[in-house]
């Protein structure tokens, strides 16, 4: 019997973004349900009862939680032959830490960086920046984090590219002129079937912020 794999998402979702491109790398077939996030469904208030959040993978009537937690079971479960975390216990171990870095870093500091104003927002686009050349100094000359190979934090990282635009504008600065290497490897990316089918126009995320921002400061 084939298996029911079924994604809860949300198409702006960075998050959600991690778990498609990992199941499309693995040629995995799925039904993906997208959320309203202003009125979650049953369905994912069941499957993800502590966060209340997309994405969720559901397998087999299964609910796998958290994104990065997500594209390891993807991982595991899927494609042996084309792995996405190192089979190298040092190198897992390096990838998980940087997949970890993006996640306590990029996500939190992006976010400040479009809601805060005046010199809070000024500090967050720093640090924001600060966080990107840590990240390229990781990069330095490879094709992708992992090396040759498009990998693990490749995957945690890469959907933040369909956010640039809207923190460019917003934050009147150029990420190619700060993070050149950074922008290459997203191009690189972008190239795979995986990234290019999960990641939406960067336009089309930057006039869904703009909406999503005037709904808040009505409320």
């Amino acid at each position: 019997m084939a298996d029911e794999v079924i994604l809860l998402d949300f198409w702006a979702s960075p998050f959600g973004m991690r778990a498609k491109i990992a199941l499309i790398e693995k040629g995995v077939e799925f039904d993906k349900r997208e959320e309203d996030l202003s009125n979650k469904s049953s369905l994912l208030l069941k499957t993800n009862p502590v966060h209340k959040q997309i994405p969720v993978l559901i397998h087999n009537g299964k609910p796998i939680c958290e994104s990065l937690v997500v594209v390891q079971y993807i991982d595991e479960t899927w494609g042996p032959e084309s792995p996405l975390l190192p089979s190298d216990p040092y190198e897992r171990s390096r990838a998980r830490f940087w997949a970890d870095y993006v996640d306590k870093t990029m996500y939190s500091a992006g976010r400040s960086s479009l809601w805060l104003t005046g010199e809070a927002q000024e500090a967050a686009k720093k640090e924001y920046i600060e966080f990107l050349k840590v990240l390229e100094g990781e990069l330095g000359e490879k094709a992708y984090f992992g090396g040759k190979r498009f990998g693990y934090v490749d995957v945690s990282l890469i959907p933040l590219y369909t956010w640039f635009y809207v923190f460019e504008t917003l934050g009147n600065y150029s990420i190619v002129e700060v993070c050149p290497k950074v922008v290459a490897w997203a191009k690189r990316c972008m190239r795979r079937e995986s990234v290019a089918k999960s990641l939406p126009d960067q336009h089309k995320i930057y006039d869904y912020f703009l909406e999503l921002k005037k709904k808040r400061q009505a409320q």
